[in-house]
């Protein structure tokens, strides 16, 4: 083993690598968007070799597959926190999570566009990992929204499915007005967001 190569294996056990790469791949997306991006300057803002990163990402677009699925875990993680349960109050953690959900577009707009932009699925070419955890996180949103909107009194010929897809598109809806800048201030996009709110109590505030 080269010296080079020695030292790579002392500073990162176990994983650490990888993890540390995808950091370091966040940080230059963030300053350069996808075209500042590449294993090469990855390599060199890890302080790691040129070869180092090609032993966990094949490609660039294998890299960034990798940083949306991050980005979706983190989202998985926030439909799991959200406080959505009838027991409690409901509305308030569904403001809670609309604004967690906003705030993390709005903090990471790069790593948002990667996860739901053309960039990755029009070419119809995202991993396996990405793809998993991409449906895994919408499901369990589906899921979530989905039960609140069983346990209400819908329209005739009302959909759970469709009306929890809806919420979502609507949420989403909202982060593309705020990162392509359609919506810049804050205040306004938070009162929409309220909005929002308001408009899917209404809904699921009918018990059936």
């Amino acid at each position: 083993m080269t010296e080079s190569l020695m030292a790579e294996h002392n500073n990162y056990h176990h994983g650490d690598l990888r993890a540390a790469l995808l950091q370091g791949a966040g940080e230059l997306l963030r300053e350069g968007g996808i075209e500042g991006l590449s294993l090469r300057k990855l390599a060199e803002q890890v302080g790691v070799s040129r070869t180092a990163p090609y032993h966990h990402f094949r490609d660039k677009h294998d890299l960034l597959c990798a940083l949306a699925a991050r980005g979706f875990s983190h989202l998985e993680t926030l439909i799991e926190q959200a406080q959505l349960d009838r027991q409690g109050d409901l509305e308030a953690g569904l403001r809670a999570f609309v604004r967690a959900y906003l705030n993390f577009a709005a903090e990471h707009p790069e790593t948002y566009d990667l996860m739901f932009g053309r960039t990755i699925w029009k070419s119809g070419q995202p991993t396996e990992e990405l793809r998993d955890v991409a449906f895994r996180s919408f499901r369990r949103y589906v899921e979530r929204i989905g039960t609140l909107v069983d346990q209400a009194r819908l329209p005739a010929g009302s959909q759970p499915l469709r009306l929890a897809q809806a919420s979502w598109a609507t949420l989403h809806g909202l982060c593309r007005l705020l990162i392509d800048g359609i919506y810049v201030n804050r205040r306004e996009m938070e009162e929409v967001s309220e909005e929002s709110v308001r408009l899917m109590m209404a809904l699921l505030a009918r018990p059936g």
